[in-house]
């Protein structure tokens, strides 16, 4: 990947609808703004059960956004990156609807993971309570063959997306026909969704456990045998974070956004400056993303603490809803379908109370954290929570989830703390000094000063906490003290 800001968003929900849609608009009003383009799943079909993360056929680009000559003419323009979704199929694929017109006559019988896989001789009551499942209940559904005979289909997130056993060779041909896929439509680097759930074993948690790392190692080397570079998505306890970047090209730093939003609530960086220290630098940072808001990341588990503690979290979700006039309470939990224990659904912008100052403060430090940042579409023009599509749908993740209309995108890169947030990646885009050193400097809690310096110069963020504000500067050559101003996140100021 390059060492520049990438945007990643859905094609149709911000460039007006198709890929040529979005090309015309990164080769516009977004000209250098961003290095690369994760694209949302855009495969056959993008409405499903769950937002195209439930393909029915992985290998075809829904129409209605265009073809795989379009992918490719995308690429030819910016790095790609693509979503794997390597857990489960949608139960319409036609794989699956073969399985369940022939049964075990099928060629994909044994592509799809039972209870019997796993649990050939039954399984006890403290084998079922020890699986991991980020939502509530058991991740079965029960389904009748047409030989009549009654199986319990492994669901890890719900009953119309049908997990895959990765270790069978159907699954691992079907896998290897997404990567093939992906290799000739040029995409650079993909992202292994929701990974660590894809390996099960009796006796374990079935979620990130030896096996899975092993799962991912392979899946690894046969993407860089077709020169395609690996981002895992894991929400986990920070220390697997740690110990999965040492065997990936790139893992997301989903710990960043609460840490950044309990820093400028409480008005103290210690534990952003704790998780700085400790954190990979190969990684791609962000704020927000097509899902919630993550704490998991931040909270502990049976390997220690977390990077925030127990009360301090509560006061973190809580410091949400009420900057966001609750209504990502509304979003969140059992208030809302598709639920997942671990986030909190909110647009960023929303989270901070739509204070612009601090919106960018926030930006700012994600572009100065050492690794690739990130942009969520809707971050990028600091979008509000879309209560009407979480009315519609009753899905929380809706609420951050808006489609924009062509009018709409105009007039939101209009409003000051867009232009603001556009100048800020510029710079982070094209600055020498950020493929140099990083150093983070010693300061009291209430601030935070970040630098990257090469042979050439200095690049600075000064955050000050008290006052939510931050500013940056460049410098010449090493010993020149003397930095000049280039950005700041006073609007006022800017005016």
């Amino acid at each position: 990947m390059k060492n520049r800001a990438q945007l990643i968003t859905y094609v149709d929900r911000l460039s007006g609808g198709r890929m040529e849609d979005l090309q015309r608009l990164l080769a516009g009003p977004l000209d250098g703004v961003f290095g690369g383009v994760h694209l949302l799943p855009f495969f056959h079909p993008i409405d499903g059960a769950d937002a195209g993360f439930d393909p029915i056929d992985h290998t075809q680009v829904d129409p209605r956004l265009g073809n795989w000559d379009d992918v490719r003419a995308l690429a030819a323009q910016t790095d790609l990156i693509g979503d794997v979704i390597v857990n489960h199929v949608s139960s319409h694929s036609p794989q699956f609807k073969d399985f369940a017109e022939r049964g075990d006559d099928s060629p994909y019988a044994r592509m799809f993971l039972t209870y019997g896989c796993v649990f050939p001789d039954g399984a006890t009551e403290s084998d079922l309570a020890a699986i991991y499942r980020p939502r509530p209940g058991l991740p079965f559904t029960k389904y009748s063959t047409v030989q009549g005979r009654q199986v319990l289909l492994w669901t890890t997130f719900t009953s119309e997306q049908i997990d895959i056993d990765v270790q069978h060779v159907e699954g691992e041909r079907y896998l290897d026909s997404v990567l093939t896929r992906f290799h000739h439509a040029g995409i650079r680097a993909i992202r292994l969704d929701a990974v660590g759930y894809a390996v099960k074993k009796a006796g374990t948690s079935c979620f990130m456990i030896p096996d899975t790392f092993e799962f991912i190692d392979a899946l690894t080397a046969k993407a860089h045998a077709l020169g395609i570079e690996v981002l895992v998505e894991i929400h986990a306890h920070y220390r697997d974070q740690i110990a999965i970047a040492r065997r990936v090209d790139w893992v997301y730093d989903f710990a960043l956004p609460p840490l950044v939003l309990h820093t400028l609530y409480t008005r103290d960086a210690t534990s952003l400056k704790h998780w700085l220290d400790i954190r990979p630098r190969n990684a791609v940072t962000v704020l927000d993303t097509h899902d919630g808001i993550g704490v998991l990341d931040v909270g502990a588990d049976r390997q220690g603490p977390g990077l925030l503690a127990p009360e301090d979290i509560d006061t973190l979700v809580e410091a949400i809803h009420e900057r966001s006039n609750g209504q990502s309470r509304h979003a969140t939990g059992v208030a809302a379908s598709n639920l997942d224990l671990y986030q909190v659904n909110c647009t960023f912008y929303d989270a901070l109370g739509r204070r612009d100052d601090e919106y960018l403060v926030a930006r700012a430090i994600q572009c100065f954290v050492p690794g690739i940042p990130q942009i969520y579409y809707v971050g990028l023009l600091a979008g509000t929570n879309d209560m009407d599509r979480l009315r519609r749908t009753g899905v929380g993740r809706d609420i951050n989830r808006h489609s924009y209309t062509a009018t709409e995108v105009c007039e939101e890169l209009n409003r000051p703390v867009v232009r603001r947030l556009i100048a800020l990646l510029k710079l982070r885009n094209s600055h020498p000094a950020f493929g140099g050193a990083f150093r983070l400097l010693p300061t009291r809690a209430d601030t935070i000063v970040m630098e990257w310096r090469d042979e050439a110069g200095c690049v600075r963020l000064d955050v000050d906490l008290a006052h939510a504000a931050a500013s940056v500067t460049c410098s010449g050559a090493p010993s020149d003290s003397q930095g000049h101003r280039v950005w700041q996140s006073n609007l006022q100021e800017q005016a």
